[in-house]
């Protein structure tokens, strides 16, 4: 049987693409290498609980096109992502904001903190950011950036501060409000009953393999379709013929406990570089589930090794400079389209994920 879309993964992208080429009459195939449909934003209800089983996934954007996409396939509760910081026993909300600076130091008003900041950046010696180290001292001071994001940011990334890019930081929020909303999208959520559901209501009715490796036979399935969507690792997917773009692994140690409540929080963030873990996601507070359990996850990142799962792209100028030369070989190809986080090399939430792929198939009209 002939295809005209083979869709390599289905996660978000994926399962978009073939969603919205499927309404547009074409006949796609699906093929999932895990044993499941969702890629990373793939939750299973476990103890009344649905769990979050590849990171906490919580969705917001201000792209009231893309919100109003993704709330076809289901209803979202009003989940504020408001997570807490613990620093060797102390505990500071996030993202930065008035509640952060008055537990730092004390001040009780926005102009005593931007005064605290500004003496440690002039302390620093800080004109011009060249990298993160600097970029965070100069947007929120010595004390914070030691306690609340050298830590955890060389837990996440396996670099010392000082060797990575200062952009990774800005997107970090800092506020001169008692707020503790950690994003600014005007739409946020989670979606009531997981992930999974808007991924097999995208899905309905479209022929889907599970447990089947692209790579186990490639010229077999790319005969199938007249095109590929492939949205693997865009260097594995030409055998790493420049070298291996760098990604970061995560590890995921999940616990049951027998208690309703362990942490209080879905997210508490560990920024000491001594906890192995960067944070513990307690998964009943996405939905506020009742249960007289709790499952939690402790998070942690690690180097990526051929073979394992990939999760986040390395953007620097030096994995920059190589993605250029697979991104002119992809550029060369009539048949084969590449999309997603590893098929893109690029860092995107989910609502990016999403306008990405539809911004996709309107190309393709």
């Amino acid at each position: 049987m002939k295809y005209d879309y083979l869709i390599v993964g289905s996660g978000l992208f994926g399962s978009v693409f073939a969603h919205e080429m499927t309404k547009k009459g074409k006949k796609c195939l699906v093929i999932e290498k895990r044993d499941h449909v969702g890629g990373n934003v793939y939750t299973a209800e476990e103890h009344g609980i649905n769990v979050h089983k590849y990171g906490a996934h919580i969705f917001h954007t201000s792209n009231k096109a893309v919100w109003n996409y993704i709330n076809q396939f289901a209803e979202f509760n009003r989940y504020t992502n408001s997570p807490v910081a613990n620093y060797k026993g102390e505990l500071y909300n996030l993202p930065f904001n008035m509640n952060t600076f008055y537990q730092m130091w004390g001040v009780k008003t926005p102009q005593e903190a931007k005064d605290k900041i500004e003496e440690q950046k002039v302390e620093a010696n800080i004109t011009n950011p060249t990298n993160l180290e600097e970029q965070a001292i100069s947007l929120v001071g010595m004390d914070i950036y030691e306690k609340l994001v050298k830590g955890y940011t060389e837990k996440q990334w396996g670099r010392d501060c000082k060797d990575l890019p200062a952009f990774i930081i800005k997107r970090l929020p800092v506020r001169f409000i008692f707020d503790n909303n950690y994003f600014n999208d005007m739409y946020q959520g989670i979606p009531i009953g997981g992930y999974t559901k808007i991924i097999e209501k995208m899905l309905d009715g479209i022929e889907v393999k599970l447990n089947t490796d692209f790579f186990d036979d490639k010229e077999k399935w790319s005969s199938m379709a007249d095109k590929v969507l492939f949205t693997g690792m865009i260097d594995e997917y030409y055998d790493y013929c420049y070298g291996e773009l760098e990604y970061r692994g995560l590890e995921f140690e999940f616990e049951t406990l027998d208690v309703e409540n362990y942490q209080g929080n879905a997210i508490i963030n560990y920024t000491d570089r001594e906890t192995p873990f960067t944070r513990i996601i307690e998964h009943k507070h996405f939905e506020g589930a009742e249960s007289d359990k709790t499952i939690i996850t402790r998070e942690y990142p690690k180097s990526w090794i051929k073979g394992e799962e990939a999760y986040y792209p390395m953007n620097d100028d030096k994995n920059g400079a190589l993605y250029a030369k697979y991104r002119k070989l992809a550029e060369k190809e009539d048949n084969v389209i590449f999309g997603g986080r590893l098929g893109m090399y690029r860092y995107f939430d989910m609502w990016q994920v999403i306008d990405e792929a539809l911004k996709l198939v309107e190309d393709l009209e």
